[in-house]
């Protein structure tokens, strides 16, 4: 259980941390340096959007503004938020539901993005892979430097974090300070869904994973174990009017 008593003492002390360092007008007596006060800002956003996706720390840096999705349940006609992820790893893109949530989230980055403007402003991103840099568009992790917009690059929010973690003050078993990598929140999605019961070849397709297998793989075994549930999830059987495999969480 400490693996998860950690991860959610985290999200606390990042929440408070975030909250301590934001202030509430530029120059405010006691505020921190506006360094400070973006860093915390940003560390509080990428783990929330990370820990309520499960998604890919490259594919949170390239959503924008144009990755929200009305969609109309057929049923009810009630419209749905979802969120459009972008192809990555696996070129393959995805829809994901927007909790309250995580909807509450993103709409404190895109007030802080826009800085009281009507629209966002249009940054570009240098792919290192591909060695080229994307057309202009309303990314919603882009910060101010200077006189101009930038894109959020994953160094800065390795910096983010480490910053966030060492004012928390949160240690490890050996009172050394804790070290979360982005990555880390995408298992701790994981291991909470298949706690709470989803379905392995559900968070699978979440997750944005060929295999159940690779899913299976960043759940940790010993936390659904300690909280009452089998971690051993076992193949139903093979049918011929359904998907080749069935995957249940038995507890």
């Amino acid at each position: 259980m400490r693996g998860q008593l950690t991860a959610t003492a985290v999200h606390v002390r990042l929440q408070k941390v975030g909250t301590d360092d934001h202030p509430g007008k530029p120059g405010a007596p006691g505020s921190p340096p506006p360094a400070r006060s973006g860093r915390a800002f940003w560390a509080w956003a990428i783990v929330e959007v990370l820990r309520h996706t499960g998604m890919r720390i490259e594919e949170a840096l390239e959503l924008t503004h144009h990755s929200f999705v009305a969609y109309q349940l057929p049923t009810t006609g009630e419209i749905v938020p979802m969120l459009q992820v972008a192809p990555s790893k696996l070129d393959q893109e995805r829809l994901l539901l927007v909790s309250p949530e995580l909807g509450e989230v993103l709409t404190a980055i895109i007030h802080r993005v826009r800085r009281g403007q009507q629209a966002m402003p249009l940054v570009s991103v240098y792919d290192s892979l591909e060695r080229l840099w994307s057309a202009p568009m309303p990314f919603l992790f882009q910060r101010r430097c200077g006189p101009e917009d930038r894109a959020i690059p994953r160094n800065y929010i390795y910096t983010c974090l480490n910053d966030a973690l060492a004012a928390s003050g949160l240690t490890g078993p050996g009172n050394e300070q804790l070290r979360y990598m982005p990555h880390d929140f995408r298992r701790i999605f994981v291991t909470d869904a298949l706690r709470s019961g989803l379905p392995p070849h559900i968070a699978a397709r979440i997750c944005g994973h060929r295999k159940v297998d690779t899913t299976l793989g960043y759940a940790k075994a010993r936390e659904l174990h300690q909280t009452g549930a089998k971690s051993q999830v076992t193949c139903l059987r093979r049918r011929p009017d359904g998907p080749q495999r069935y995957y249940e969480l038995a507890f």
